[in-house]
Formats: structure tokens, sequence, C-alpha cells
């Protein structure tokens, strides 16, 4: 695995990312955006994988994750407008990677969070993509609103920086509640132990977002399900994929909504596939093998 690192061009913040390759000219690219609370190192497997298959895979730490970040403290924060410096940090990963292998398609691949600012992104950039895959969709929180308001109060009383606890409770203090024999605190995340293991022990996941931090998650929320969306690109496969048991889902119906507001953005070809038995983290499931075959299968060549 290759280490590199490219500057933010919303502020200059220095964006850490991994990258592989195939020896020869890759049949493409595959472009990964992490989700919440974790970091690129996580997706080495599913990138080995990738590459082994004959593609060109980078993976970034997004601000406020893994070594994207000036300081410790900045785990979980953002900035001013952070969400959006996000997406315009993935455009930069895209164009660096087109720069690195160029004239061969890309596919912008999408996790949890990442999954919604990969939405975000094809709303703007679709251009720049040849395939999307939506990973871990978190369905439309009706009451982002009011997180929004929250978050704002919380910053501007405790600073944007404080974590707050209350909006942690909120955002998934349900999640756990169907798993909460098996004895881990997030045991909604995938059924693997070993996974679950290197999880809860791994201070780059263990942490709370900032008030900054939950800002921003919910304004990207707010960005992805607006309805102000139109595709540049219509005929972009956009790909959902899904745990059935993933909480973060809410429920078929709350899910669809997220397929059909890519439809009513103007995407002809937006499919849906939910795994059964699978958690969140489908790609790091014990069951990870079909996930990692639909996605190959996904790739366009």
């Amino acid at each position: 695995m290759n280490t590199s690192a490219i500057s933010s061009p919303a502020d200059g913040l220095q964006l850490s990312l991994i990258y592989s390759a195939p020896a020869d000219t890759p049949k493409g690219i595959v472009q990964i955006a992490h989700g919440m609370c974790e970091h690129k190192e996580r997706y080495i497997p599913l990138m080995e994988f990738l590459t082994a298959n004959g593609y060109a895979v980078v993976c970034n730490d997004h601000r406020g994750h893994g070594a994207s970040v000036k300081s410790e403290a900045d785990l979980g924060y953002m900035g001013k407008d952070g969400w959006l410096h996000l997406v315009e940090d993935l455009k930069a990963v895209t164009e660096w990677a087109r720069n690195k292998w160029p004239g061969v398609p890309l596919a912008l691949f999408g996790h949890s969070m990442g999954s919604m600012a990969v939405r975000s992104y094809a709303k703007r950039y679709d251009n720049l993509i040849d395939c999307l895959i939506v990973c871990g969709c978190p369905s439309d929180n009706p009451a982002k609103g009011g997180g929004i308001l929250l978050a704002k109060l919380i910053g501007r009383i405790k600073g944007w920086h404080y974590r707050p606890g209350i909006l942690q409770a909120m955002s998934f203090g349900t999640y756990n509640k169907p798993f909460k024999e098996e004895g881990w605190a997030s045991a909604w995340v995938c059924s693997d132990p070993e996974i679950l293991k290197a999880y809860h022990s791994d201070p780059l996941c263990q942490y709370v977002f900032t008030a900054d931090g939950f800002l921003n998650l919910l304004l990207l929320m707010k960005d992805c399900y607006s309805k102000d969306g139109k595709a540049g690109n219509p005929k972009l496969p956009v790909r959902f994929i899904s745990g059935a048991e993933d909480p973060c889902r809410i429920d078929d119906k709350s899910l669809d909504k997220a397929v059909q507001t890519m439809k009513d953005w103007g995407y002809t070809d937006v499919t849906l596939k939910v795994y059964p038995g699978l958690r969140h983290e489908i790609h790091n499931e014990t069951a990870h093998q079909e996930v990692w075959n639909d996605i190959l299968s996904y790739l366009v060549h």
C-alpha cells in the first residue's frame, strides 16, 4: 500500500491518502470515501481485492479523521463549511487519481457518512465519475433541522471542539439495542468479532464528534436529501447496497427514499441491493465476499 498527501483546495489542510495499483495499466480507478469516526486503513482489504482484480484504488482520510488533522483535538472537527469542504476534498482526490492514471473510468464508492458525501459530490461533479456506489446509506432524519439548531447552540456556548454526548446519544443511542447481548458497544457495525475487536480498540474510531462535526454531518445530510439536485450526467450508474440489519437504514421505506431522491434528481440507472443478515459495514462482514464481488461487477471498464 502506497501513501501520499494533497492539499485541500478549500483551506490547504493536508489530506492523507493511500493507494494501490496493478503492475499494468488499470482497468479503472475506484475512489473510496470512508464513514464517520473511522479512517482509510480500514479499507485496505477491499482495496487489495480490487487491485488484485485490475483496479487502481485510492482512499483519503476525510478532514477531521485519521491523519487528515492538525492535532488529535481535531478528530471529529471539520471547520466552518466543513461538509462542503469535504466534498471539494473528494473532488481534489479525483483529480489527483485521474492525473496519476489517465484515460480510464473512475468509480466513486462512499460508505455511511461517505455515502452522503458522494451523493453531494454527484450533485455537483457527476461529470467527473463513471459510476457511483452508495454503501451503508443512513436514511434521512426528519429531526435533522432540530439537530442542526442544537449543534449550533452547543457550539456557540461550549465551543466548536466540545464533544456533545447528547448529540451522540440522539444520533446513535438506539442502534445497538438489537445486538446488546453480544457484549460490544457497537455490535451494530458488523457481526465479525475480529473486526469489532479492532474497531473498539482503535483510537481513530473511538471518539465522539465535536459540535462542529455534528453540525457538518447534519448539513451534509440536508444537502444530499434536498430536492434541488439535478443530474448533469443522468445515465450515471448509481448502485445502492445495504445490509438488511443495518440500523442506519431505519426501514425499507426510509431507504427507498434515498434511492428515490437520486431518481428525482434525474438519474435513470439507479438500483438497490439489500443483503439479508448483514449489518452496517457490509464490506467488513463475515459474508463480505458476495458484497466485494458485487462491487467488482458494478465497475465500469
